[in-house]
């Protein structure tokens, strides 16, 4: 007799891979949460507490529609599941330390690593590059010269190199920068060199441009702070796409004042969504932008690629990819 799978995951999730998982429909029993609070398994209405799930895929659509209250409560009342797929690249929330503490294996999405990457190149190439003083001639019909340093003779520090950090390697190093990574265990591939978190403050005085690409831990909550800042090389560029948490807001505004950085790239923040009236809003040294640098219209098309050839893998009992280790959520 077949083994059968249940999968629960949105019906927007479900309509978009149907066909390309139909060869292995008979092994699977596919559960559906249409909208907030409402569950259809086998495109029959049902109650919660009438799943009994394996598998739990969260996606990135299912976030934005706020259903994922709806996904997370069978997933952490029914002791049946057993892997959880989610659209996030990182596991600080404390919702994934409960559910690996119930013994259920967690995978990872890289599909945001492309767009975040290339986020990071356009706004690193738009502050290298004088494009907005070239414009300030143009309003004034100044015919001017707008001397620059090239982005090939630039210094990166690139902290993170998880899945996101390797796409912003391999797009820094094709515009020939000088690029070390900060991060634990072997060397970075497409690093000069690599340097554990405790030595970050030797690089910091030669790097141009600081990219935060890392996970918010214990060891890494509030590294940008003043003697980070202080440490950093005058004129130098800081980018956080990483978590709010890993800077220090007080001591960025401390920072800016003084040069280092000049100016700062601010996708996440201490507390999202920004208020209206904080500081950052108005801030001419800074460019923000609220938590979206994922926003590319290739992730999902990617996250969907990546669910079914994990479900594959998990269906044939083979590793899977992209597993998250206990002590990325903190355990042992």
């Amino acid at each position: 007799m077949t083994r059968v799978t249940q999968i629960l995951m949105s019906q927007a999730a479900y309509d978009r891979i149907r066909d390309r998982i139909s060869h292995l429909a008979p092994r699977l029993e596919i559960a559906t949460v249409p909208e907030a609070g409402q569950y259809r398994l086998g495109g029959t209405e049902v109650a919660a507490s009438d799943l009994a799930p394996e598998i739990v895929w969260n996606t990135q659509e299912a976030y934005q529609a706020g259903l994922l209250p709806s996904l997370m409560r069978p997933l952490l009342d029914s002791p049946a599941v057993r892997w959880l797929q989610t659209f996030n690249a990182g596991l600080d929330l404390p919702i994934f330390r409960r559910i690996m503490e119930k013994g259920v294996r967690i995978t990872k999405s890289s599909a945001q690593g492309v767009v975040i990457a290339e986020y990071v190149l356009a706004h690193a190439l738009a502050l290298i590059v004088p494009i907005d003083a070239q414009r300030e001639l143009q309003a004034r019909r100044e015919w001017g010269r707008t001397q620059y340093r090239e982005v090939s003779q630039t210094r990166w520090l690139l902290v993170g190199y998880g899945a996101i950090g390797e796409q912003i390697a391999q797009r820094a190093r094709a515009f020939g920068v000088d690029l070390t990574v900060v991060r634990r265990g072997t060397d970075a591939g497409l690093a000069h060199r690599t340097l554990p978190l405790s030595r970050i403050a030797e690089a910091l005085p030669q790097s141009d441009v600081v990219v935060l690409a890392c996970a918010l831990t214990d060891e890494t909550r509030d590294l940008c702070n003043d003697a980070f800042f202080a440490t950093m090389k005058p004129g130098a560029l800081l980018i956080n796409i990483g978590r709010g948490g890993l800077v220090d807001e007080d001591a960025l505004r401390r920072g800016l004042d003084a040069g280092r950085p000049a100016h700062a790239v601010l996708d996440v923040f201490q507390t999202e969504p920004l208020p209206e009236d904080h500081w950052i809003w108005s801030h001419p040294q800074i460019r923000l932008s609220a938590h979206t640098s994922n926003s590319g219209d290739g992730v999902q098309p990617r996250a969907d690629e990546q669910f079914i050839a994990n479900l594959e893998r998990y269906l044939a009992g083979e590793a899977l990819m992209n597993e998250a280790d206990r002590s990325e959520v903190g355990l042992a």
